[in-house]
């Protein structure tokens, strides 16, 4: 019986140098939401006709991300390999975004926190919709899954 969804998700901590509060508390959102509801279905055929649930590793490798999927009991599907390239803009406007909405948070209005607030969910909305064009073929993910995917991401990129 199919089951496309991820059970469990890991971020390959090596690729990630370092993390304040506020960006390991998104990280923890992201995965708690990802786990709770999301529809992951990877699109290669396997000889056994297993479709889920999946363990799913992400990291950096080379300027690509490389999505390691596995089944339930650990064993190894594929790997999914997409260049970054695309992606460079949209996680440095997230970041930016991000740090202005925690500044706001501590000192603006609510009217001004709700702008930069709103334009931060712009920026993850169009980088969501643009995973989910970058994973065709591949995995086919919904809106919400890609959102807190690209989240995972950009956790993977800072640097310190």
């Amino acid at each position: 019986m199919a089951d496309p969804r991820i059970i469990d998700i890991k971020l390959d901590e090596r690729t990630i140098l370092w993390r304040n509060a506020d960006v390991e508390q998104e990280r923890r959102i992201a995965i708690f939401d990802l786990l709770e509801d999301n529809h992951f279905a990877p699109q290669r055929v396997h000889a056994d006709g297993y479709m889920g649930p999946y363990k799913v590793v992400l990291r950096v490798e080379d300027g690509r991300l490389v999505i390691e999927i596995n089944r339930e009991d650990d064993s190894a599907l594929e790997a999914i390999i997409l260049g970054l390239g695309r992606f460079r803009r949209p996680i440095r406007e997230y970041f930016a975004i991000c740090d202005s909405y925690y500044q706001a948070i501590s000192n603006a209005s609510p009217q001004q926190i709700e702008t930069v607030d709103m334009a931060r969910r712009g920026i993850h909305n169009d980088a969501a919709e643009m995973l989910i064009e970058r994973l065709e073929g591949k995995i086919a993910v919904d809106f919400d899954t890609a959102r807190r995917l690209f989240t995972l991401i950009c956790v993977l990129h800072i640097k310190g």
